[in-house]
Formats: structure tokens, C-alpha cells, sequence
């Protein structure tokens, strides 16, 4: 099951994709304001059953997109976690022993189809195409055999960076991952009964149709369940945190001359699993 946050006007929604159309499920499941609620209450299941039943009430081509879980709590992003990208800073330093992690705000990121911003303080916004886990059942120090109990599904991050902002800080990268709207996530949450494997599925980032980052999760350096572990030794993980596990090799960064996005190009993040998030970059305007 595919299910997603949108707008209608100023109307926030939650729905489920069905025969290329959508079930609004917010209007039939009265008792549930967003979709982090459905998650958080258990009630996945539920609706399932109702976009089954249910015949689409409106096509996506007449929604705004939001980010799947535009209320999430937390969002936690790895960094440098497939092992062809470590190699590709070339510094000789051994593998990790544990993660890289920060965060992000949800101003930080849009959905779907919306535009991304290149901020005027930089033309250094990069590209950074991501599979992400949306937290369902909550936990504090979750045992890795334990940790897939714990997702209720996945979607896509383009985890934009402003390159420059990103080397401002001596010992974090705060300034350069949150510039408002630089990245997105969506299109949509792929619930885990569609997802057969999560250590083999391909993540492939597009800009204006060339093919820039492809790899398999099966070359992450810290699978998912391990992330689960060790993000939940230090935080109560709660539904509808996200947990963006990292991207391959091939950022705009790591050309020669560097390759940086400019108002006008499409990005497309795309998982044969979770679907394709697609948005094109846009100069922010000021004042």
C-alpha cells in the first residue's frame, strides 16, 4: 500500500494511492488528523482495508504533494554509510565504527513535484538521493533482530546540501543540510508488506535524465537494522520519525570541475520499490 500527505486548496489530506487515483482516507477514517496518527494508533491495517473497498476520489494529477509524514517529529540522516563513498573522499582513514548522524528540520524539506530552493547565499545546493525508513512502532534500545518490527515503511529523500555552508562548521554540517526547501522526501510511504528485502533494494538519483548515483542497499556499511539499534540507544524512536539512511557515490560535490544544481534542472530519486520523487530546482526569491 502506497500512502501519502497531500493538499486540496488549503485542505490537508491523507490517502491511498488506488488504481492510479486516490482514496481520500481522511474523510473516511474521521477519527485519525494525519497519517502519523494512523501510523502511531496501529491502524495500518484499517486502512488498507478501506482503500481496498474504496474507489479513488480524485487523480493525482489534482493534489498538491506533501512530504509523506509532513508532522514527523524527528528526522535523523546518515551520513557517508555506502562503502564505495567512504573510498570516494580518499583520505585513507579505516572504515567507520559507528555511524554519522544529524539532523534535519521539516521546513528543510517539501514533497513531491515542488519545487526545491537554491538559496542566494550559495550556488553550491547539491543533490543526495536517499532511501528513508518511516518509523512505526515505537522503542527505546531495540535489538537489531527486533529492528524491522519497528518500520512501517519507506520513501525517498533527495537530501540536498549547500556544499559550502556544509564546511562552515568545524565538527557538524547543520547550516548546510537545513537551508528551508532544499531537499524533499516522498512521493510516498511503501507500506512493508510491499517491500521484499531491505537489504538488496537500488536507490538511483537523475539530474535532467542522466544518471548520476546508482547503487543497492546491500552495500550500506550500516544496514538498517543496525541504524535502528543504534539511533534507539540514545532516542525513544516514535511513529512517524524518519531515518534517512545515506547515498551512494556520484554527488554533484565529487566532479571535477563540481556539478551543482542551477535553477531549472530535475532531480529524480527513484527506488524500483518505493517509486520515483521528482522536483525541479527553483532560485528563491527574497522579499
Amino acid at each position: 500500500m502506497k500512502l501519502l500527505s497531500y493538499k486540496v486548496g488549503r485542505d490537508l489530506r491523507f490517502g491511498a494511492i488506488q488504481d492510479q487515483g486516490l482514496v481520500d482516507l481522511a474523510a473516511r477514517m474521521p477519527d485519525y488528523s494525519s497519517l502519523r496518527q494512523v501510523i502511531a494508533e496501529n491502524a495500518l491495517d484499517l486502512a488498507r482495508s478501506i482503500a481496498e473497498e474504496s474507489e479513488p476520489d480524485t487523480s493525482l494529477n489534482e493534489i498538491t504533494y506533501l512530504p509523506p509524514v509532513p508532522d514527523a517529529e524527528r528526522i535523523f540522516c546518515v551520513g557517508v554509510n555506502y562503502g564505495n563513498r567512504h573510498q570516494e573522499y580518499r583520505d585513507g582513514s579505516q572504515a567507520p565504527r559507528y555511524p554519522s548522524l544529524f539532523m534535519r528540520t521539516r521546513e528543510s524539506l517539501v514533497g513531491h513535484l515542488e519545487p526545491i530552493l537554491r538559496p542566494p547565499e550559495s550556488d553550491q545546493l547539491d543533490y543526495e538521493g536517499e532511501v528513508v525508513m518511516i518509523v512505526g512502532k515505537p522503542g527505546r534500545r531495540i535489538p537489531e533482530d527486533r529492528a524491522h518490527e519497528h518500520i512501517a515503511g519507506l520513501t525517498l529523500m533527495n537530501e540536498g546540501s549547500i556544499r559550502d555552508y556544509i564546511r562552515h562548521g568545524k565538527f557538524n554540517v547543520t547550516q548546510g543540510k537545513n537551508f528551508e526547501a532544499s531537499g524533499s522526501v516522498g512521493p510516498a510511504m511503501v507500506t512493508m508488506d510491499e517491500i521484499s528485502s531491505l537489504s538488496d533494494l537500488d536507490i538511483s538519483t537523475r539530474v535532467n535524465g542522466e544518471l548520476r548515483q546508482q547503487d543497492s542497499t546491500a552495500n550500506l556499511m550500516f544496514p538498517f537494522e543496525q541504524l535502528i539499534a543504534y539511533i534507539s540507544a540514545f532516542a525513544h524512536l516514535k511513529p512517524g520519525d524518519l531515518i534517512s539512511t545515506g547515498t551512494p557515490t556520484g554527488a554533484g560535490a565529487r566532479f571535477d570541475p563540481p556539478r551543482y544544481l542551477k535553477p531549472g534542472d530535475v532531480v529524480e530519486v527513484a527506488s524500483s520499490a518505493i517509486g520515483v520523487l521528482k522536483n525541479q530546482v527553483e532560485d528563491e526569491q527574497i522579499g
